[in-house]
C-alpha cells in the first residue's frame, strides 16, 4: 500500500500496538488475557508495519528469523512446567517470589509460561505470513 497516511499511522500504531501486547501479556495471569492474545496483538502491529512498508522492511525489525521465536518460547513454556519439579512439586504447579516487583506484581511461572506462549504465538504467526507474502509474487 502506497498511502503516506497509512505509513504515517503504522510508525504510530507500532510502539503503542507492542506496549499494549506487553500490558495484555503481564495482566494475563490476573485477569483475561496472557500470553496468546498478547502474541496475537505483537503480531498485528508487524503485520499492520508489513502492509505499509512491506516484507523486507517488517523482517528488518528481527536480526534472526522469526521461526526462532518458536523453539525459544518452547523452551521458556518448558522450563517454567519442570521448574516446579526441583522442589519437589508436580510438573506445571504455581511457584511464586515472595515479594511482589513493582508495577508487574506478584511474579511466578505462569509468568514465564505466559511469555513462552507469547514468543511461539508471534513466531508462528509472522513466520507463517512472512512465508506466504514471499511466496506470492
Amino acid at each position: 500500500m502506497k498511502s503516506t497516511i497509512f505509513k504515517v499511522a503504522a510508525n504510530y500504531l507500532l510502539p503503542l500496538l507492542l506496549l499494549f501486547s506487553v500490558f495484555v501479556l503481564l495482566r494475563g495471569h490476573y485477569e483475561s488475557g496472557g500470553g496468546f492474545v498478547g502474541g496475537l496483538i505483537a503480531s498485528i502491529a508487524f503485520v499492520l508495519h508489513f502492509f505499509a512498508y512491506g516484507l523486507e522492511s517488517a523482517r528488518s525489525f528481527f536480526r534472526f528469523s522469526t521461526a526462532t521465536l518458536i523453539p525459544i518460547g518452547l523452551s521458556i513454556s518448558l522450563f517454567s512446567g519442570i521448574l516446579p519439579m526441583f522442589a519437589g512439586k508436580p510438573f506445571m504447579t504455581s511457584l511464586w517470589f515472595k515479594k511482589p516487583v513493582a508495577i508487574i506484581g506478584s511474579v511466578g511461572t505462569p509468568l514465564f509460561f505466559d511469555i513462552g506462549v507469547y514468543l511461539i504465538v508471534v513466531g508462528v504467526t509472522l513466520t507463517i505470513l512472512f512465508t506466504i507474502s514471499e511466496n506470492v509474487k
